[in-house]
């Protein structure tokens, strides 16, 4: 505390001086003093204004970012810091002023209580002989004094000078203590308030929180940051401020409390003038902040309507009809997971009486308009999702999504033996795509290939984990894409068509090269089709609105960008396929037997120890196989590349089709397969349940 108040005490010390000199009046020097430090302090300000306004630009690219990670907080940190550099944003400049704030008070405090040393700078010595003087009188130790000492020399003089009539210099240093002036407008600024005394001196925490909430209120106005927050988060601010104010200003001299009152009010200024200097409207685009807020408003709204409809699922999927009825369930993350499910619950309707319960987190899920009565559909929101699942009492469920256990979905607590099975949404390697451990606690995966199945094994063997049956199944997406295109009508396009599939994770096409693509292959006789991922499209809509503008002026028949996903045509009539990691590429060259091209943009890996188990991942082997790859800097020179693509379709057709059948096992079958597995095993459970108990399980 003392080299505070020497660093920052003195100098300040010198500034209260020259003030205090200058108007000979102790209010208006903290006054005046209270400006100048807001003056000194103004780049800073600036700088904190400049950073604020970078915050609240990137916003919108942080949101993205937070939906993009959804569910990696590692890599979303990853990418934040990244960004964060790429704008240069600096996330502790906001707390530069509060940190500088501290030692400007601590300092002004050393101001206050002690006149002797900044005001009438008199001597170490003389100061001394005062204080000791003054203990002397009322009979306490210099040390009981504490940090009020010099103020209680300037109290005893004034009240009874004769006192210390004999002191070295006395008479000279007599006469300054008593022509020093501590008071402003009556009111004794080297005393501290009491809550017990309404007096002049109250008025004093009064004002502080006045100026509190007059501060809050117009930066809540004008603030960059502050007009970001919702009203909640800005009143409970103001509240805390004008509670902290009057607090501080009841336990501190006046005069500190004075230079608090008007610290806030002198802020005031400096926001307007900020804002003149370094305008928020001139960097931030506020049209996109709030089309987001209303997306955000009427997300939440519609949250709202979705819990009551959850809440009548819920209670129907625990009704006492389905009580101990209930063999299989089904869960799908969204409307769009049921054509991973599809053939394999068509070929359990098909050969079997099985009611098939099918539980969704979309209330819109497709799966409430398909009119089959032995198919029960629910929905259930993500808050009762956690709860169905530890109270769920079926003998199987078969889920596409990963992590049981570790995040949200747990395994039942209610009964033991429920059959957890793992059905893969996507063709190429479980080992990139999911997270260490993500399928540790299933039972059964079907896998879609024997690659799969080599890298499950692989991996249980490498975290010790127990063995899982893993059953050759195949993937039932494929088998549909195959059949439905084989049954189209063939006609070749009058123009090639190209289609841009890009996935929707970091470094995607549409964030880092969309524009040299475009430029590339535009007006060189192609009919381009952008078809974003869903993901991008649902996430992202600021920045997909974005990009729909850029390209207004080029839409038409040969140029279009597709964000209705509910059919494949698109996918099935293209002649070539650009993407970068995403797996549409696979399922359109095994579905068309056509070639892709793939942009080597930072590649798609969720698993950051893939690299552990010694098998090179399918969608890394496979790239050379059904098509070409290039790099991002070989964008803009696409053209000649894509000609022969193109021009070598024949060759690739028959490289494709036998890495086809070589790949996916049971083609054109694994509805079946899966369905004889399911049948299987809920036939042995039951005749066990019978054996023991007598009773059907």
């Amino acid at each position: 505390m003392e080299l505070i108040n020497t660093i920052v005490g003195t100098p300040l010390g010198w500034l209260m001086y020259g003030c205090y000199w200058l108007f000979r009046n102790y209010g208006a020097a903290i006054i005046v003093f209270t400006l100048l430090t807001k003056v000194v302090m103004f780049p800073i300000s600036l700088l904190v204004q400049k950073n604020s306004i970078k915050m609240v630009k990137m916003k919108p690219q942080l949101d993205m970012l937070r939906y993009q990670y959804v569910d990696d907080n590692d890599a979303f940190l990853d990418a934040q810091s990244a960004l964060y550099k790429q704008e240069r944003y600096n996330p502790m400049a906001g707390v530069i002023p509060l940190l500088l704030q501290l030692p400007i008070i601590l300092g002004l405090l050393d101001v206050v209580y002690k006149p002797l040393k900044h005001i009438l700078h008199f001597t170490p010595e003389l100061q001394q002989t005062f204080v000791e003087k003054t203990a002397q009188l009322m009979s306490v130790t210099v040390e009981e004094l504490g940090s009020t000492a010099q103020l209680s020399v300037v109290e005893r003089v004034r009240a009874v000078p004769d006192n210390f009539a004999g002191l070295p210099g006395g008479a000279e240093a007599i006469e300054q203590i008593q022509n020093l002036h501590m008071t402003f407008f009556g009111v004794n600024l080297a005393d501290t308030p009491s809550i017990h005394a309404v007096d002049g001196l109250f008025l004093i925490p009064v004002l502080a929180g006045l100026s509190a909430l007059l501060m809050c209120w117009v930066q809540n106005k004008v603030n960059v940051l502050q007009i970001e927050q919702n009203k909640l988060s800005q009143w409970g601010m103001t509240a805390f401020m004008i509670a902290f104010s009057s607090f501080f200003a009841f336990i501190v001299p006046a005069g500190v409390g004075l230079y608090w009152t008007f610290g806030n009010l002198f802020s005031i200024g400096v926001m307007f003038l900020c804002n003149a200097v370094y305008s928020p409207k001139k960097h931030i685009n506020y049209d996109m902040l709030e089309e987001m807020k209303r997306a955000a408003a009427e997300d939440k709204e519609q949250k709202k309507k979705n819990a009551a409809l959850a809440k009548k699922y819920y209670k129907e999927f625990f009704s006492p009809e389905n009580k101990g009825n209930m063999k299989i369930m089904f869960y799908s993350e969204g409307s769009g997971f049921y054509k991973y499910f599809r053939a394999l619950i068509e070929a359990l309707l098909n050969t079997t009486d099985l009611t098939i319960h099918y539980v969704t987190s979309d209330p819109n899920d497709a799966i409430f308009q398909k009119n089959e009565p032995r198919i029960h559909p629910y929905y259930v929101d993500e808050t009762r999702l956690i709860s169905l699942m530890m109270k769920l009492e079926a003998d199987m469920v078969v889920m596409t999504t990963p992590d049981l256990e570790k995040y949200h979905i747990k395994r039942s607590r209610v009964k033991e033996n429920v059959e957890y099975v793992f059905m893969d949404h996507g063709c190429s390697s479980d080992n990139l795509a999911y997270r260490t451990g993500a399928l540790d606690a299933y039972d059964t995966l079907l896998v879609v290939s024997r690659e799969q199945a080599i890298e499950a094994r692989a991996i249980e063997k490498l975290r010790h984990v127990k063995k899982k049956r893993i059953i050759e199944c195949g993937y039932g997406l494929i088998d549909d894409m195959i059949a439905a295109y084989e049954a189209m009508d063939k006609t070749e396009n009058e123009k090639k068509t190209i289609l841009i599939a890009p996935s929707w994770q970091y470094d995607n096409i549409m964030d880092s090269c969309l524009d040299d693509l475009v430029n590339a292959l535009y007006g060189r006789g192609y009919r381009i089709v952008i078809r974003p991922h869903p993901q991008y499209v649902r996430r992202f809509p600021m920045r997909m609105k974005e990009i729909i503008q850029r390209y207004q002026d080029k839409a038409s028949d040969d140029f279009i960008i597709e964000t209705d996903f509910s059919s494949n045509v698109t996918v099935y009539t293209a002649d070539l396929l650009i993407t970068d990691w995403s797996g549409i590429a696979f399922e359109f060259s095994f579905t068309t037997d056509k070639p892709s091209l793939f942009i080597n943009t930072q590649m798609k890996v969720v698993n950051e120890d893939w690299q552990k188990i010694p098998l090179v991942p399918f969608d890394i082997t496979a790239r050379s196989k059904v098509g070409r790859q290039v790099e991002k800097s070989e964008v803009k020179d696409l053209a000649p590349i894509v000609e022969e693509l193109l021009a070598h379709q024949e060759d690739y057709k028959e490289r494709i089709a036998a890495l086809k059948r070589q790949h996916f096992y049971n083609l054109g079958h694994s509805g079946e397969v899966g369905a004889q597995y399911i049948v299987h095993r809920l036939e042995r459970r039951y005749k066990k349940q019978l054996a023991r108990t007598g009773k059907p399980g």
